[in-house]
């Protein structure tokens, strides 16, 4: 393949891989409730799946499954709370893991924009994954918030566990599928591969989980947002370009 015919100049890549992250955004915020309302709906829990709140796709505020979890609690359908609570952070873990390996193989090699559309398919959902195991883990609501009241398991496990799941996969995400983002739109332009090092690093970690949690997450929680202000500059650090890959 010719590199060069696919290389861009900084500012053109920037505003397509944005348009590309809150066109992606706004289709993973609508399927993550719709996995709830889905789940919900099969479990005998909800009449269709389709009965969602919808929301902000921007600001990801606003939005809701309609999954009535204090009935469920109070009719004792524990397994089913759990179920339907927990299963959009399996679907979104299952998309970063397939959509890793993709991009660590040789089938999206000399595919571009196929492999650019798996990279921010992959960020929208690690970003995710961030905001609720690294912010949302201790919280008494929302998705998590609902698996550990209803399993009684202690927010330690999905906090120890899931994190080391993460760091795993954020690990392989920036050590080998920036750079060949890297080798496929910025070539050799350091302003290109910074670029897209702090605009990676700031969506996964600030945009939709560290900014977040901070502005909208009332009580004490509001501190785990600054998880996302330490990820970011760590990730920045270890991966800036020019480090040894």
């Amino acid at each position: 393949m010719d590199k060069a015919k696919h290389a861009m100049g900084t500012l053109p890549y920037l505003v397509i891989a944005i348009v590309t992250f809150f066109a992606i955004q706004s289709l993973v915020v609508v399927t993550h409730e719709f996995t709830h309302s889905t789940m919900a709906w099969l479990l005998g829990e909800k009449q269709s799946p389709l009965g969602i709140i919808w929301g902000n796709p921007l600001t990801l505020t606003g939005w809701d499954e309609g999954v009535e979890y204090m009935r469920m609690f109070a009719q004792g359908h524990t397994l089913h709370a759990a179920i339907i609570g927990f299963c959009p952070l399996i679907m979104h873990s299952l998309v970063v893991g397939l959509g890793i390996g993709l991009m660590r193989g040789h089938q999206l090699a000399t595919r571009p924009w196929a492999f650019h559309a798996v990279y921010w398919l992959v960020v929208v959902n690690v970003m995710e994954l961030v905001a609720y195991v690294w912010m949302r883990a201790f919280a008494d609501h929302g998705d998590i918030g609902i698996f550990n009241r209803a399993t009684g398991l202690s927010p330690w496990w999905v906090f120890i566990l899931g994190s080391a799941l993460l760091a795993w996969a954020l690990w392989l995400f920036f050590r080998h599928a920036l750079p060949r983002l890297l080798d496929l739109f910025a070539l050799d332009d350091r302003v290109s591969a910074w670029t897209m090092l702090i605009l990676t690093a700031f969506l996964i970690f600030l945009w939709g989980s560290g900014i977040r949690v901070m502005l909208y997450i009332s009580g004490q929680q509001w501190m785990f947002g600054l998880i996302g202000v330490a990820a970011f500059t760590a990730a920045v650090t270890i991966f800036r370009p020019g480090r040894s890959r």
